[in-house]
């Protein structure tokens, strides 16, 4: 293994491959986000609960399976489980593109979350990657991640016009037998499969991490982070054609802009987070940012310019607490927990997202859009209480981005 400052040509490759196979899925998985509220409305038996259950669906199953599945590739290895998992994440997307009942579409997004092959493509990066390059090659992954989820935002919106969302799903299991190729044509096999601490949960190690209150903090930081996501997009794309007036074919002019300025907005935060040691700070005022987006959409989304405002608001907060979130489990969880803390942060990211599905359609069923945004709010309110009694960090220059989508 490389242990100069440069990766190496395998090193650099395999983590290029494992990036891109990431990309994939998590592009092919958040397509239909922005754009899904408005197609089921014509599936069959839907009401919005069962809109909300279908978006976020794919976060409990993942919740499920996505250590298990990391700990069985220590065993059979990790092509096949990463090959099994995308195999389940097409056969997932087929189902929910061949059918129009909404029941159906939930079990093919449940099908979606159960190929869960994050932990897994973790441990072949570690596998394949020297102890100094191993951040680089996490790195690279949670870029990808990142690009992946601002790329369907535009293209999702984009594509619908000419494919529809069952077209979407289709193209989301194209992807996923894309990511298989690639897995097999560009991944080297390792030396060998072995247990790495940093990147894999131990059993044995819950019970401590689940008794640590800073790491449990940050458990439940990304659960309403995920949570606010998933509620609000089970509104946002309804109040931008129904009350804005904007046809959904160009919701996409929105949401380039706004991710573009919101990222711009972010990054000069996230660097002078970390390099002075300002996390103390800019944390609990980015759950602020938060906070206050939710109630702008709850008292002003009326007009495009009104909901484009608040987008950036919102992105702007939830992009830096993407990124940061990850970097404080490092921080503070010990060493040799690392992998577990990560494991459970990462079950607690996707129950958020399948609880904010369920709770935005329930909310907006039983009572209107606008409420939506009010249980956020309250909700990020509650969330920032919670948080301004966190410690300083240390000044610790490791950064480690989230790549367990």
């Amino acid at each position: 293994m490389n242990s100069g400052d440069k990766m190496t040509t395998v090193e650099l490759r395999s983590s290029m491959a494992l990036a891109f196979i990431f990309f994939l899925r998590m592009l092919g998985l958040f397509l239909i986000l922005p754009v899904f509220v408005l197609y089921a409305e014509g599936l069959r038996g839907t009401t919005p609960t069962l809109v909300g259950i279908a978006l976020g669906s794919y976060g409990l199953t993942q919740a499920v399976f996505q250590i298990p599945f990391g700990m069985l590739s220590d065993r059979i290895g990790r092509k096949p489980i990463i090959t099994a998992g995308l195999l389940i994440f097409a056969s997932g997307s087929i189902t929910a593109g061949l059918t129009d009942s909404i029941m159906i579409v939930i079990l093919g997004r449940a099908l979606q979350g159960a190929g869960a092959i994050a932990a897994a493509v973790m441990a072949l990066a570690a596998d394949l990657t020297s102890d100094t390059q191993r951040t680089k090659a996490m790195a690279m992954i949670g870029i990808s991640i990142g690009f992946a989820f601002s790329l369907a935002f535009i293209l999702g919106p984009a594509l619908n016009p000419f494919i529809g969302v069952p077209g979407l799903f289709f193209l989301s299991a194209g992807f996923a037998l894309l990511a298989i190729i690639v897995l097999f044509a560009m991944v080297p096999n390792p030396e060998q499969c072995i247990f790495h601490s940093d990147t894999e949960s131990t059993p044995g190690q819950f019970g401590q991490v689940l008794n640590d209150r800073q790491l449990i903090r940050l458990d439940v930081s990304i659960f309403i982070l995920h949570m606010l996501l998933m509620s609000s997009f089970v509104v946002i794309p309804l109040a931008m054609r129904d009350i804005a007036g904007l046809a959904p074919a160009h919701h996409w002019q929105v949401y380039l802009p706004v991710l573009l300025s919101s990222a711009v907005i972010m990054f000069p935060f996230l660097l002078l987070g970390e390099k002075f040691n300002k996390v103390r700070l800019f944390f609990p005022g980015a759950i602020l940012v938060m906070m206050l987006s939710q109630f702008g959409f709850y008292l002003w989304h009326v007009s495009i310019q009104q909901i484009a405002l608040l987008l950036v608001i919102f992105f702007t907060a939830f992009n830096y607490l993407e990124a940061i979130l990850p970097s404080l489990i490092t921080k503070m969880a010990v060493p040799a927990q690392k992998g577990t803390a990560l494991g459970v942060f990462s079950t607690s990211q996707f129950i958020g997202a399948f609880s904010g599905g369920l709770a935005g359609g329930y909310i907006y069923e039983h009572f209107d859009l606008s409420s939506v945004f009010l249980f956020d709010g309250i909700m990020s309110l509650i969330w920032l209480i919670f948080t301004i009694t966190m410690p300083e960090t240390a000044d610790n220059k490791n950064f480690t981005i989230d790549i367990s989508k």
